[in-house]
């Protein structure tokens, strides 16, 4: 895979360096090619739900990914990490919304947001996400 990624961001980046958008950038400053990109093989935690406006809408579900950790006794734990998943894309969005179901297993590939927002009192919280791109949906056979 890397043997992909890297020349294909080689060639990006000097492609980059002969563009120059706006006057406003200093000349100094140079572009960069960077990778925000997330992939998450788990299950759903609950049912999607619309969140948002009509103008931003926006459909929203939680996913767990599990690590397992061997201690030197034996024993075997299992650590759970629970994903907020963000659904922008208007088809993708309503087919998770009317085909996802709690415990499904789905792979999603995106990339991370961190955000900010003010709670009740007053205090700002912090926030992640992972802006979904895509999700495969993965069936099993009874």
């Amino acid at each position: 895979m890397f043997r992909q990624v890297i020349p294909q961001m080689i060639r990006n980046s000097r492609t980059i360096k002969n563009i120059q958008t706006s006057t406003d950038i200093d000349v100094n400053m140079k572009l960069e090619k960077s990778i925000n990109q997330v992939t998450l093989l788990g299950r759903v935690g609950g049912e999607a739900q619309k969140k948002g406006s009509n103008e931003h809408p926006v459909v929203i579900f939680s996913l767990a990914t599990h690590n397992n950790y061997k201690y030197t006794n034996g024993d075997i734990v299992q650590r759970t990490d629970w994903h907020k998943i963000c659904v922008f894309k208007p088809n993708l969005r309503e087919n998770v919304y009317t085909y996802l179901k709690k415990g499904q297993r789905v792979l999603v590939s995106g990339k991370i947001s961190y955000g900010e927002y003010k709670d009740e009192e007053g205090a700002i919280k912090s926030t992640t996400a992972v802006i979904a791109d895509d999700v495969i949906f993965f069936h099993h056979n009874n």
